[in-house]
């Protein structure tokens, strides 16, 4: 009689401990390691009035800046996916479209922070790091940055 009692109560025992036992199911989210420049378009004229480009190590991105009704553009350069905790150089260079004149020129070193799209214990793991490109001051942090006109 004592082994019949036991089964059901083990079985019970189980169930209960996969119950405490479950994880948040991953997201499914993709990134990219990356470092990002973002701007106000109307900060630098009229419609794709300036060439942004932007580099980090040898690897370059370029786009024109955009329509100033748009709140905010951003240009990414993306990095190896196994870069880490690394600092890299990033040059930004803001030349006029209609002159070819450098308007903004600047460089400092950017420190790759950990980013976890999908939560700390789901993939991927990406190394990011995002700049304002500001037409006065060049690569700036973009904290505070308002997005509207």
């Amino acid at each position: 009689m004592r082994r019949v009692l036991l089964a059901p109560l083990f079985a019970v025992s189980l169930t209960g401990c996969s119950l405490l036992v479950q994880t948040t199911p991953c997201t499914e989210a993709d990134a990219d390691s990356q470092v990002s420049a973002v701007w106000r378009p109307a900060d630098f004229g009229g419609r794709d009035a300036v060439r942004i480009r932007l580099c980090v190590d040898d690897t370059c991105e370029e786009r024109t800046s955009g329509s100033p009704d748009d709140p905010f553009a951003s240009l990414p350069v993306r990095l190896p996916d196994d870069i880490g905790a690394s600092t890299v150089p990033v040059r930004l260079t803001v030349t006029s479209v209609k002159s070819g004149d450098t308007v903004v020129e600047d460089s400092t070193r950017a420190k790759l922070h950990e980013q976890h799209p999908n939560g700390t214990s789901c993939p991927p793991t990406t190394w990011t790091a995002t700049f304002r490109a500001h037409p006065d001051k060049g690569l700036t942090s973009p904290e505070g940055m308002k997005l509207q006109g």
